[in-house]
Parts: structure tokens; sequence; C-alpha cells
């Protein structure tokens, strides 16, 4: 994956860019999601108690403002003045790595409640597919300096 990832930085057009951008934003979820997975398959071993769907839906709600908080400081270092433009793209693909990441965890202790298990790995997969998405629109801006 990372050798992919340095020929397409090498390769410098807009394209490898991209493709360079994104593998490093699924690297960056992956390196912060996957330890949640064998964590939460622990935590499920002591039988937690189950949390009513007042507290369920705050948490939703927190994993949804923290997702977009993430993608938000990914656009700003988008646009940071300071830094190369393979660099900035690099650097916000990373950054949004955060933002379906956050749900993601907070769902691995959900095990035993599917429903909210569910719902917030929704919302992680929403978070992905939205910074997916941006990747090109940060390559593009990083490409105009």
């Amino acid at each position: 994956m990372f050798e992919a990832l340095a020929r397409d930085l090498r390769a410098g057009t807009p394209a490898d860019l991209t493709r360079a951008a994104r593998r490093a934003l699924v690297a960056a979820f992956l390196v912060l999601a996957v330890p949640g997975l064998p964590l939460g398959g622990l935590y499920l071993l002591t039988r937690p108690a189950l949390l009513p769907a007042g507290w369920v839906a705050a948490l939703v709600l927190l994993a949804a403002v923290l997702a977009a908080a993430g993608l938000h400081l990914a656009r700003l270092a988008a646009r940071d003045p300071a830094r190369p433009g393979a660099q900035v793209a690099l650097t916000a693909a990373m950054q949004a790595g955060t933002a379906p990441a956050v749900p993601f965890l907070l769902g691995c202790v959900f095990f035993q409640q599917p429903a909210a298990l569910a719902v917030l790995w929704l919302v992680s997969a929403l978070a992905f597919v939205l910074a997916w998405g941006s990747v090109p629109g940060w390559v593009k801006v990083a490409g105009e300096r």
C-alpha cells in the first residue's frame, strides 16, 4: 500500500496525487480504527450494562459532531498556505481519516447493542464517504499553488 502511495506521489499528476491522498486517508482510518475491534471484543467479554436509548442518542450526536470537526480541520489543512501542494493534500487526507474513525471506535463499544453499533458505524461510513469525496477538491486546491 505504501509503495503504491509513494509511486503515485512521484508521478505528480492530479489523478496520481488524488490516488495517493485517498490511500493516505484509508491508511489513517485503518491505523486508528482497527485496534477498536479487538478492544471492543474484550470489552464485550466483561458483559457491560446496556445504555439507555437517550445516552446512545447523545453518543451518536457526539460522534457526528466530532466527525464533522475532523472534516472541518482537514478542510483547513487543505488551505494551509505554508506547505507545498502535495504535502497539503496528504496532510488533509490523513487528518480526514480521523472523521470516520471516531464514530467507528465508539461503535466498537456497543457490540452488545447491535442497533447502536449500526447507527454509529453508519455515521462512520457517511464521514468516510464525505472525506473520500473531498479529496479531489483538496488536490485541486493543492495544484493551484
